[in-house]
């Protein structure tokens, strides 16, 4: 069984960081995914892509991993500079602004 261990992105309908702080533990796929010529869902008979583990820290995600014999790739995650404003959204409504508030 190979699994790899990754921080996971935040949702691309949010701005907010809900779920981005804890590890996941994911398996690799052992089988392929078959479409089904009734209905065009997709399915597989791999029990294991349903398991999603989550984790506090990367060193606890790396532990279990030990510990159950789980081959597990560790994927670190890429980091963004924040995007803060020095005054933030009240700097549109503020009165000593430079120019004037158009649309």
């Amino acid at each position: 069984m190979t699994a790899r261990i990754f921080k996971p992105a935040r949702t691309a309908m949010s701005s907010g960081q809900a779920k981005t702080h804890e590890w996941a533990l994911e398996y690799a796929p052992a089988s392929q995914r078959e479409v089904d010529p009734l209905m065009g869902w997709t399915s597989s008979s791999d029990m294991q892509s349903q398991v999603h583990l989550r984790f506090p820290t990367k060193e606890a995600a790396i532990d279990y991993a030990e510990a159950h014999g789980i081959e597990a790739v560790v994927i670190e995650p890429k980091t963004r500079k924040a995007n803060i404003r020095p005054r933030g959204y009240g700097e549109n409504f503020a009165t000593d602004r430079r120019g004037p508030w158009t649309h």
